[in-house]
């Protein structure tokens, strides 16, 4: 069993790693430190964006899925359901007009 990182660690390991490639990104809202959920915002600065959460896969392994893409301002909306729903989120948005985000790289599962 692979050991779990604390919501704090994984999001500052996060931060680093696209601050390293340049990628401007930057913690929108702070959720429990210990196990709050991870939602990443990946804004292109055209007016559209797209939203993902951290899931699980058939097999048990963590995987990032979609949960929303489109206008800036509908991924925000959805996000903001989110936070609605869960006040212990932590919402991470990145800036970048190519769509980086480096969620598929080894280490951010």
């Amino acid at each position: 069993m692979t050991p779990r990182l604390t919501a704090d660690f994984w999001v500052k390991a996060y931060l680093r790693r696209l601050s390293l490639m340049n990628i401007p990104a930057f913690v929108v809202c702070r959720g429990d430190e210990t196990a709050g959920a991870v939602y990443v915002k990946v804004n292109t600065l055209d007016g559209r964006a797209s939203a993902y959460q951290r899931s699980y896969d058939a097999t048990g392994a963590r995987i990032w899925v979609p949960l929303a893409e489109g206008q800036d301002a509908e991924v925000e909306a959805s996000l903001n359901r989110q936070r609605e729903f869960d006040p212990d989120i932590w919402i991470i948005e990145v800036e970048d007009r190519e769509g980086r985000s480096l969620l598929g790289e080894e280490g951010l599962e």
